[in-house]
């Protein structure tokens, strides 16, 4: 079992930046695969990014690579997403969430946070 709570959101303008944290609890968090899904208002949720356990490998959507980067700090136990040249279509609520393996942290992870809301006006 792992644990997380998200951090960082707020409101920003459009062309701003933003960093969400995600620290993680339990015995093996530094051992899972972690990542990002956001759900915008009426949208189904989607994948943002995903990092695996040692930080070697990463994975991001279309829509975000170049402007958002994932990575983690394992001795924190704690997953970030620095968001650069930020939109107001990316506002959503981003969700952090964790699981075995890249693979499954990128389509249908277990462990999921509570969520921080991003919103970007324009």
């Amino acid at each position: 079992q792992v644990q997380l709570v998200e951090s960082g959101g707020g409101l920003v303008q459009a062309g701003g930046s933003l960093r969400l944290s995600c620290a993680a609890s339990g015995r093996t968090a530094s051992d899972y695969a972690m990542g990002w899904f956001r759900q915008a208002p009426g949208k189904e949720r989607e994948f943002v990014a995903a990092i695996n356990w040692t930080g070697g490998s990463t994975y991001y959507a279309d829509s975000v690579k170049g402007r958002f980067t994932i990575s983690r700090d394992n001795a924190k136990n704690t997953v970030y997403l620095q968001m650069n040249s930020l939109k107001p279509e990316d506002t959503a609520v981003y969700y952090c969430n964790a699981d075995n393996s890249l693979a499954i942290v990128r389509m249908r992870p277990r462990y999921w946070g509570q969520g921080t809301q991003v919103t970007v006006s324009s």
